[in-house]
């Protein structure tokens, strides 16, 4: 029985072995090709010069296709279902890397009646299996986009079940309370008496501590599954691409001394300590009547408004005021702490810098830090990113990387939904003294929210919307 509550098998194409590349495209001296389904033994027979005797035993083959022309020497593992990945009887062909020879690989298994997997089908079947559930195929995908080891670690914890065990025992304290309401209604004349009502509301008050407590996770795990947004901003040609270029470790945005060269967003990811970084360099803020750069300039604004902090850079104290006005300005509707703003003076090796006391400055101007950089010497350049860190420390606190964090909107939905279930039990059994059976159904949808969580869900639309990020063959 799949967690879809229906058999795998009934789903359209869950009978059909699927083939797909597992590796990257590209010249490499290996790829893997995966077979997965009732025939892949069948198929891998038809094809193997040499056939594993025992499952999980790598063995030295050699491919051939139907007409018998050999394609390949190969390493061949058997897998037996259900003690496999998917739960079916599975192989991996582990090729020569290239585009030619893991494709009539694959040519020869389609030949012989798989057919091509879809995106994420490898690991949908083996959810629908019973080998994984949601929470673990999304942190699947996760670790596959890790771009950071705080990334890996949240990914890891989660497909070890970590979050998918704190619900089940949140959804167990659910049923728990339901059971005091049921024990109350079904046996009010038991010898023990009425359940208090005072040990329902102390373990209502318990979950409710913990879901709001799961849900404070949400912002930080977001933060590390995606990096946290910190965006260069100010005018043009202060330095912001040297400085960009500077703090990735490479030479990505293009540097001229002709005012207006960034036109677009760049973005990289910077492994830091203690959050990963999503840096942004923007075009320089400032007024202009050539469309393509006013273009540029509201994609600048458009970050500035979204980034969890804003490097506010200048090369001389009059360039830092008028790039911290533009961006208090982009900013003004968003109604953000002004501590999420730095003030970065650059270039500060040059003589236009020498006179700047840039911490008298960032007092001045009422950021939540200052720091002096040079691109050119290297100077400021780290410290820039442990300022970056304690600001993000101070608005978010400590990132939880060994426990379970909501990483994924879903998530949040999910255990929100959950919160505001047992919310409205409290209202409409305390306030509103309505009958313990009546009220009692916020308690289901709340046990329900947290089930579909973890996969407990009755539509394909769920399923369709998880997968729909990964890649062939995983």
């Amino acid at each position: 029985m799949s967690l879809s509550g229906a058999p795998a098998a009934a789903l359209p194409g869950a009978a059909d072995t699927i083939v797909a590349i597992a590796t990257p495209p590209g010249r490499g001296a290996l790829s893997i090709v995966r077979v997965s389904g009732a025939r892949s033994h069948e198929i891998g027979r038809s094809m193997l010069a040499r056939w594993p005797h025992r499952p999980r035993q790598a063995v030295l083959t050699e491919v051939h296709d139907a007409s018998g022309v050999t394609l390949d020497q190969v390493v061949v593992v058997r897998y037996d279902g259900p003690a496999s990945f998917t739960g079916e009887d599975a192989l991996e062909i582990s090729t020569h890397g290239g585009a030619v020879v893991p494709t009539t690989v694959v040519a020869a298994v389609l030949s012989l009646g798989a057919r091509m997997a879809t995106p994420g089908e490898f690991t949908r079947r083996a959810v629908l299996n019973g080998k994984l559930d949601i929470l673990q195929a999304e942190a699947t995908a996760d670790l596959i986009a890790a771009g950071s080891r705080a990334a890996q670690r949240v990914a890891l914890q989660q497909l070890d079940g970590g979050l998918s065990r704190r619900i089940a025992r949140l959804r167990e304290q659910v049923i728990g309370i339901e059971a005091l309401i049921a024990y109350d209604i079904d046996f009010p004349e038991e010898d023990d008496g009425p359940i208090a009502p005072a040990r329902t509301l102390a373990a209502l008050d318990d979950l409710e501590s913990a879901l709001r407590g799961l849900l404070a996770t949400a912002r930080g795990g977001e933060l590390v599954r995606e990096g946290a947004l910190a965006v260069l901003a100010g005018p043009p040609n202060v330095g912001k691409s040297s400085l960009f270029n500077a703090l990735i470790g490479r030479s990505r945005a293009i540097v001229t001394a002709i005012p207006g060269t960034t036109r677009d967003a760049l973005e990289a990811v910077i492994d830091a300590e203690p959050w990963p970084i999503r840096l942004v360099d923007t075009a320089g803020l400032r007024s202009t009547t050539d469309p393509v750069e006013r273009l540029g300039i509201e994609v600048s604004e458009s970050y500035v408004c979204r980034a969890s902090v804003v490097l506010c850079c200048g090369e001389d104290a009059p360039s830092l005021r008028a790039a911290v006005e533009s961006v208090r300005a982009a900013r003004a509707t968003e109604g953000d702490d002004e501590n999420s703003l730095i003030a970065v003076l650059t270039k500060c090796d040059l003589e236009l810098a020498a006179d700047v006391d840039v911490t008298a400055l960032g007092d001045e101007l009422g950021t939540g830090d200052s720091v002096a950089v040079s691109a050119e010497t290297g100077a400021g350049v780290q410290r820039v990113l442990t300022v970056i860190g304690d600001m993000l420390g101070r608005a978010v606190g400590a990132p939880e990387l060994d426990a379970p964090v909501l990483t994924q909107a879903r998530h949040h939905h999910a255990v929100a939904h959950a919160l505001g279930g047992l919310r409205a039990f409290r209202r409409a059994w305390r306030d509103e003294a309505l009958p313990a059976t009546i009220a009692a159904v916020h308690l289901h949808e709340a046990a329900d929210a947290l089930r579909d969580l973890i996969g407990g869900v009755e539509t394909e639309q769920v399923l369709d919307e998880v997968f729909r990020r990964f890649c062939v063959g995983k």
